[in-house]
This record gives structure tokens, C-alpha cells and sequence, in this order.
């Protein structure tokens, strides 16, 4: 009989064997997912001074942290809750087994596990959490087989970047930087603890939500690491006695929703895995002047809203005084706007704000969004001019034309008007565009001609135009960033720059790749100077005078569109190009009243106004080109170059109705 026994005992044992090894034969290949772990990591978007913009990630958020750079206490604070002899045991502790089934027979059911750190490991990336032998057998072959190919080092490291530490944070050194606002290298005792205490029960012990528990939980690492002697009793009372601040901020931590969108929009195509891949991407952002761009936006929105509930206040028989009917909630349900800031000599975007109101509208009406420039489109016209030979004192007719053209077989003719309907007779062009007027503009295009005219907006980089008079009025479409693009020919002095967003890109494995600045040479200095001239009286006497700022110069231009459908104003300072725009997101028009000097302007100026504010080192006047000549014409200072001079002095009319001053240059 005990041969027999003995028989079915090894019977018994080599049956257990080969279903051991069949069992392992079937799961075997699961390991690879741990051995060769590579999880999906939130990409990191840093503004240029280095500050977070955003987290951005596919379903789950993850910092990686390699295991040099985890503190030695959290090891130990980790190892004395969860598994005290893990350095000592290969991937399953048969002393915690033993003592977990007495305790679940005495108890008729499950209330205590005996899983180690490798077995938790391997549960969370192959296995599922239902509590069954098969499963915990299966466990405890990966365990076993994982510590033969792992380091105890490795195997912590994925462990503590695998698993959940509540509030959607996975990895520890994102449930740091997510709770308490820290990198791991700054936690006290009693962080640690708190963090190593929460994937026995991360919702639970979340300490945005269960504080109280939270506290106890890491008491009981606190208590369990004196007791085994890894900390004295003064470190023991500290961490005991000490309540750590809590943060419950969102995974994203999005101050730039309109930039990151469209910096995954450029990154995407090259980058498949930019959500994934851990990258760090450093833009070339100024969080600051992002924030003042959105103020700024806001302040102006907040005018236009104010102006329309007066008229509604005060309007006779529901019109106002252009006979313009005033409904209720005119522009709040799609007005918008737009603002576009860069630096002048690189092309970088400071600032880029889609909308007045993100969680409201997505969509991103600086990049997306083209719609006529009207009369911004006329700096470009009246440097074309100037290129040819014209210098802003030459003159040009500021009288009206009628213009007959034909649809197919039906005669039409078109009048152009001034804003306001009058006509000057002649003027300067410095006046002219100074003043935006439109009847100008137009005679001067008829002077150089429509296709020179054509020709210097295409290589300005402004395409899609017709080759007909209606480019005077700007009646073509572009958005408010190409728009910028364009204008950086004069606020750059000549060179265009290419506005960018990206300064690098670095990966998981440490490898940067950088982006530079475009230029295209255009004009000379000494040429756009004499444009860049008018552009300042403009703010200073002209159409601009609402975006004039105290303590520095700005040069600039209005555009309104027929019909008052858009309103912008284009310009900058000696460093700083801004770009704004207003419209109706339907594409129907805005009151008379709502012009590119009276809608937009204001945004323009409050911008300049604030970013002086914290930036009082940035350079504050034009500098004139030493190719560049002046004389006093009728009173005042007018500039003029060997390529642009000076027409005969008796052919230079004397408007004594003028307001003349110098140009502090």
C-alpha cells in the first residue's frame, strides 16, 4: 500500500508539474509586455521661460522617472507597507502566503492577500484583477520567472511608473508633481507616505477626496517604517504630526488651450506619437503675454458689449443714429476675435488667442479663420508705391471715380467712397494712409499700376488676391496669422519672418531637435522706414489713435471691411508685432459704429500697455536708417531716401486745416 501511495504522490506531482509548465506555456509570452516595457507618457508643452503650458496624453497620464532619480525613502517607505522582504525573496513570498490563508480559512472568504511587489507588477500590466486561484497561480509563474530576468532595481522602476495613485494620476512622479506640486527629490516623509500608501486603494485613499483616510493610511507607512527601525523617533513625530497641502488641479493643467491645439495640429503629421511618447516641447510662448493677450481681447470684447447696451438703452424708436436697427443681444451670441503676437526679428509667436472664450469655442480664429483685411491690406499697397520711387510726401488724387465694368453682359459701374463720404482733392500719401483714405488708396493703384500693385503683395507673401482695384479695399481672405507673416516685412525693418511656435523638441531618450528662424529678404531698411513712418503717425495723429500707448512708440494700421463685417489693427513696436482682430463668426456685419481704430485698437493698445509693464527693459523708439534723409515740408519733418525723393517743394500742398507735429524718431 505505501509503494502505491507513494506512486500516486508522484503521480500526483508530475501531474501538477506538466500542468504547471502547460500553464506557463500559455502565458509565457505575456512577460515581454514587463520585460520590455514601454508605456504610453504624457508629453510636456513649456513655455520660453520654462513654465508648463500643458500635460498632454492619450487616457492616461504618466511622468516617467527612471530609477536613478528615485529617492532612496521612497524605496523604503514602499517596501515597508507593501512587500518588507522584497529584496530578499525571487518574485513570491511563501511566508505571506502561509499566513494569508490562515487568515482567509479562519475568515471563510478572501480579506487578505499576500501578493509581493513583483506579483502587483505583474497583475497591473498582464493579468486581471479578479481574485481566483488560476489567477493567482499564473501570477505567480510570471513572478517567478520575471526575478530571474529582472533586477529587483528594474522591476521597482516599472513598478513605480506602472501602477495608480488615484485622481487619474499613474506613476508616482505624477501623483508628486499632481497632489502636491513637487518633483519626488522635494517630497517630506509624510508625502512619500501618503503616495505609497495609495495603490492598495488609490480612489479611496485620494487625498483630494478622503483626506482624513489618506493621513491614516500614511500614518500606517510612517509607523510601520519606525518599527522597523529605518527612521528615528524625531522623524517618527514630524511625519506623524505634519499635514501636507493638497492640490486638485486638472490632469492637463492647459494655460493655452488655442496653443496647444495648434501645436499638436504641426506636430502630429511628423510625430505620430506626440500624446504618447513622453516628449518635452518647449514653444515659443510667453505665458505672460498669452494671459495679457487674453485680457486684452476680453477688455476690447467688453467695449464693443458696453457700446451696444447703451444704444439699446438709448436708442429712439429701436434704431440708432444710422438707422441701423438695435435687438437685443446683437453681438453676444458671435462676436469674436482674434490676436496674434510676435517678436519682430525672429518670428516667434508670443502669443496666439483664438477667441475670447475657449470652453465656449475651440475654434481658433488665428489660424483657422480668413477674412478680409480691408484696409490693413493698404500699408503693403502704399510700400509697393514707395518701393517705385513715391515717398510719403509725393502726392496722389483724393477724389471720386466712377468705374464701369460688366457681369457677363450686364453694365455695372461702381462709385467708391471715403469713410464718412467726403474727399480732400489732393493730398500727400503720408495723409493718406494716415487717414485710410480709400479714394486715395484707389487713384494711387491706378497710378502704379494694378499689376505692379499685384506683383508686391505676392511677394509679400499675400496670395489668393484678384488682380483688380478690389485688392485696394482688401477683398480677400487670410487669417490673422498669415496676416502677421506679411507684416513682419515692415516691422522687421524689410527681412519677413516666418511666424513659428516650436523652439525644440527633446525625446524620452534625450535627443533635442531645434527650430530656427525664416527670413526672406524684401526691402531695404531705409525703404520700410519711410513706410514705417506713416504707420506711426497713424497712431500717433491718424485713424489709430486708440491703440497710442504712453512711454512707447508704436506703429500701426486700422482695417475695416465693407459693411463693418470685420475690424482689425495690424502693427507693433521697435521689438513686438501684434496682430487683432474682431468680427461676427457668422460673417454678417457689425454695427457702423464698430471700425478697426474703435473695436480693435483698444485690444492693441491695452496689450503694449500691460507688456510694458513686465517688460520695461524692451527697446522703446525706432531707430532711423542712416540711409534715410529729412527735411521740413510745410512745417513739419518728412523723411525721404536716394530710391524716394522728395517731389518739388511748389508741388507740395499746404493743408493749413492739419494738425502738424514732428516725428520723435
Amino acid at each position: 500500500m505505501i509503494k502505491y501511495f507513494f506512486a500516486f504522490i508522484v503521480f500526483v506531482g508530475i501531474a501538477i508539474s506538466g500542468w504547471l509548465l502547460h500553464l506557463y506555456s500559455e502565458i509565457r509570452h505575456d512577460i515581454d509586455a514587463i520585460v520590455n516595457y514601454k508605456p504610453n507618457v504624457t508629453t510636456q508643452f513649456y513655455d520660453k521661460n520654462g513654465k508648463l503650458i500643458a500635460n498632454i496624453f492619450d487616457k492616461k497620464h504618466r511622468l516617467y522617472v527612471d530609477y536613478d532619480n528615485i529617492p532612496a525613502r521612497v524605496v523604503e517607505a514602499l517596501v515597508a507597507i507593501e512587500d518588507t522582504q522584497f529584496f530578499e525573496h525571487s518574485g513570491v513570498n511563501p511566508d505571506a502566503i502561509s499566513r494569508a490563508m490562515i487568515k482567509n480559512i479562519k475568515a471563510m472568504g478572501y480579506v487578505e492577500g499576500a501578493s509581493t511587489l513583483t506579483q502587483q507588477l505583474v497583475k497591473s500590466i498582464v493579468l486581471t484583477r479578479e481574485k481566483k486561484l488560476i489567477r493567482k497561480i499564473k501570477e505567480a509563474l510570471l513572478s517567478i520567472r520575471l526575478e530571474t530576468i529582472l533586477t529587483k532595481e528594474q522591476i521597482l522602476e516599472r513598478y513605480l511608473n506602472e501602477v495608480y495613485f488615484g485622481h487619474g494620476y499613474y506613476g508616482i512622479r505624477t501623483a508628486a508633481k499632481g497632489y502636491f506640486r513637487k518633483d519626488l527629490y522635494e517630497l517630506n516623509l509624510k508625502e512619500i507616505a501618503i503616495l505609497v500608501g495609495l495603490p492598495k486603494a488609490p480612489s479611496f485613499y485620494d487625498p483630494t477626496r478622503n483626506l482624513k483616510y489618506s493621513l491614516t493610511r500614511a500614518n500606517q507607512v510612517v509607523s510601520r517604517m519606525h518599527k522597523l527601525g529605518w527612521i528615528n523617533e524625531t522623524q517618527y513625530k514630524e511625519a506623524i504630526n505634519y499635514i501636507p497641502t493638497v492640490y486638485d488641479d486638472t490632469l492637463t493643467l492647459n494655460k493655452a488651450p488655442y496653443i496647444i491645439d495648434y501645436a499638436l495640429k504641426l506636430l502630429k503629421k511628423d510625430i505620430p506619437d506626440i500624446k504618447t511618447g513622453g516628449y518635452t516641447v518647449n514653444l515659443t510662448i510667453d505665458l505672460e503675454a498669452q494671459r495679457i493677450g487674453r485680457e486684452s481681447l476680453k477688455v476690447a470684447y467688453d467695449k464693443i458689449l458696453a457700446r451696444d447696451a447703451w444704444l439699446q438703452k438709448n436708442s429712439a424708436n429701436n434704431v440708432d443714429l444710422n438707422g441701423e436697427p438695435v435687438e437685443e443681444g446683437y453681438f453676444i451670441d458671435t462676436l469674436n476675435g482674434a490676436l496674434v503676437s510676435i517678436e519682430n526679428s525672429t518670428g516667434k509667436i508670443l502669443a496666439l488667442v483664438g477667441g475670447i472664450n475657449y470652453k465656449e469655442s475651440n475654434f481658433n480664429r488665428a489660424v483657422q479663420s480668413e477674412r478680409q483685411p480691408g484696409s490693413a491690406v493698404k500699408p503693403f499697397l502704399y510700400h509697393t508705391a514707395i518701393e517705385l520711387g513715391y515717398s510719403p510726401a509725393s502726392q496722389v488724387a483724393d477724389i471720386g471715380r466712377t468705374y464701369e465694368y460688366k457681369v457677363g453682359e450686364e453694365e455695372k459701374k461702381w462709385k467708391p467712397k471715403n469713410y464718412g463720404g467726403t474727399f480732400k482733392g489732393v493730398i500727400t500719401l503720408r495723409e493718406a494712409l494716415m487717414k485710410s483714405r480709400n479714394l486715395a488708396t484707389i487713384n494711387l493703384v491706378t497710378d502704379v499700376g494694378i499689376n505692379e500693385m499685384y506683383k508686391g503683395l505676392k511677394s509679400y507673401g499675400i496670395t489668393n488676391i484678384p488682380r483688380d482695384l478690389s485688392i485696394t479695399l482688401g477683398s480677400f481672405s487670410i487669417s490673422p496669422l498669415n496676416l502677421s507673416k506679411a507684416f513682419s516685412l515692415l516691422s522687421n525693418d524689410g527681412t519677413q519672418v516666418e511666424p513659428y511656435l516650436i523652439n525644440s523638441i527633446t525625446n524620452l531618450k534625450n535627443e533635442t531637435m531645434t527650430f530656427e528662424p525664416e527670413y526672406k529678404y524684401i526691402s531695404s531698411p531705409e525703404q520700410v522706414f519711410l513706410t514705417k513712418s506713416i504707420m506711426y503717425d497713424t497712431v500717433e495723429r491718424g485713424t489709430g489713435r486708440k491703440a497710442k500707448v504712453k512711454g512707447i512708440q508704436l506703429a500701426g494700421k486700422t482695417g475695416t471691411t465693407n459693411d463693418n463685417i470685420d475690424a482689425w489693427f495690424c502693427g507693433f513696436s521697435p521689438t513686438i508685432q501684434t496682430v487683432v482682430y474682431f468680427g461676427k463668426d457668422n460673417n454678417t456685419p457689425m454695427r457702423r459704429s464698430e471700425t478697426g481704430g474703435t473695436t480693435a485698437g483698444p485690444a492693441f493698445g491695452h496689450f503694449y500697455k500691460e507688456y510694458i509693464q513686465i517688460h520695461p527693459e524692451i527697446e522703446r523708439e525706432f531707430k532711423k536708417p542712416e540711409g534715410v534723409k529729412t527735411s521740413i515740408i510745410n512745417g513739419r519733418k518728412e523723411y525721404y531716401t536716394d530710391k524716394s525723393p522728395l517731389p518739388e517743394l511748389d508741388s507740395i500742398p499746404t493743408n493749413n486745416n492739419s494738425q502738424q507735429q514732428n516725428i520723435q524718431f
